[in-house]
């Protein structure tokens, strides 16, 4: 079967080639799926760059791409919830990556099935984003009627974390460009900035809590606007030794991450302020509960460019130019 594989790491010019490569082997409660979209995500671009290697050291080659969206071909002899046929989606293990490839093993319990309502292509625009925005809503323990601030909600991740969020009874607050207002207002948003003309550290204050999907400083400019006791989960900020705890990494990346998060939770200490660094895993119970979410507020993903699998390195550096507005996708 022919897949995108990651040859070499590299910071700007990183090698992907596509190769055939034999499929793995079926496990007892695993599935064979035929690939029918992926989903090509900052994730990716983070991967091949090298710069996810103290977090996930994968051994080159690699087969690329986080999540997808497939039919099922074959099931493992104890696999009882799903059937030959079925359309399912997922986001990848981490230890088993590798969406971009015309079949896929994986585990049942990392997928789940694909609301009718949703296209292949805007159904692979859900399991990464929603288990992200699942898994912060978990961390930070948040309850309905508290406000939660969303940087950067325009974007994809947004796209699918607000309708999550207001779901739960969250009021949000987020920041994007003008062109997304409307939309991000129609969902429910409480409060909407224009991230070009207004400053979000003078236009809120005292969230309850935040989530960070930009890092650098903006992580530290982000625990001006959260409250005393706040909690604030990052997707693109270091690391910590709580993630490297959760992660099993061992002592030594616990040491490691202490060090490189020690400014950011220095900032959240002085106001006893709570950080976390998430790294989205598989679990297809909480796909399900999303997609549920989903279908019944009838949410429909916005769509970026299209590419075939021989477009791969096209896909990633739209992803990494952000040329699309919507989810970037590589169809089969």
């Amino acid at each position: 079967m022919k897949a995108a594989q990651l040859i070499k790491y590299d910071k700007k010019d990183p090698l992907i080639e596509i190769r055939d490569i034999n499929s793995q082997l079926l496990g007892a409660h695993d599935l064979l799926i035929k690939t029918k979209t992926t989903a090509v995500n900052p994730l990716d671009n983070l991967i091949s760059h090298g710069d996810l290697k103290l977090v996930v050291p994968y051994k080159l080659p690699q087969t690329m791409g986080n999540e997808f969206v497939g039919t099922i071909e074959k099931v493992g002899p104890e696999v009882t919830n799903f059937k030959i046929g079925d359309r399912i989606f997922a986001r990848n293990p981490v230890n088993n990556i590798g969406a971009f490839a015309q079949k896929i093993v994986i585990n049942e319990k990392a997928v789940a099935k694909v609301p009718e309502y949703l296209s292949d292509q805007e159904a692979v625009a859900v399991p990464l984003t929603a288990l992200t925005a699942m898994q912060a809503f978990q961390l930070l323990n948040l309850k309905a009627g508290q406000t939660l601030f969303i940087s950067g909600g325009s974007g994809s991740f947004g796209a699918m974390a607000i309708p999550l969020a207001i779901a739960q009874g969250y009021k949000v607050i987020t920041t994007g460009n003008e062109t997304s207002r409307a939309r991000l207002e129609k969902l429910g948003v409480e409060k909407f900035l224009n991230y070009k003309t207004e400053d979000y550290t003078k236009a809120v204050a005292n969230v309850d809590a935040v989530i960070d999907t930009i890092g650098g400083e903006e992580t530290i400019k982000q625990l001006s606007i959260l409250k005393d006791g706040g909690e604030i989960v990052s997707l693109k900020g270091m690391p910590n030794r709580e993630f490297a705890k959760e992660m099993n990494m061992g002592l030594a990346k616990e040491l490691l991450f202490n060090v490189a998060a020690r400014k950011i939770e220095k900032e959240a200490k002085k106001r006893n302020q709570n950080y976390h660094f998430i790294f989205v895993q598989a679990n297809g119970q909480q796909l399900e509960e999303a997609a549920k979410i989903l279908e019944k507020n009838q949410i429909h993903p916005l769509i970026g460019n299209q590419y075939s699998l021989t477009e791969v390195n096209a896909a990633l550096a739209d992803v990494a130019h952000r040329k699309s507005l919507g989810k970037v996708i590589i169809n089969f």
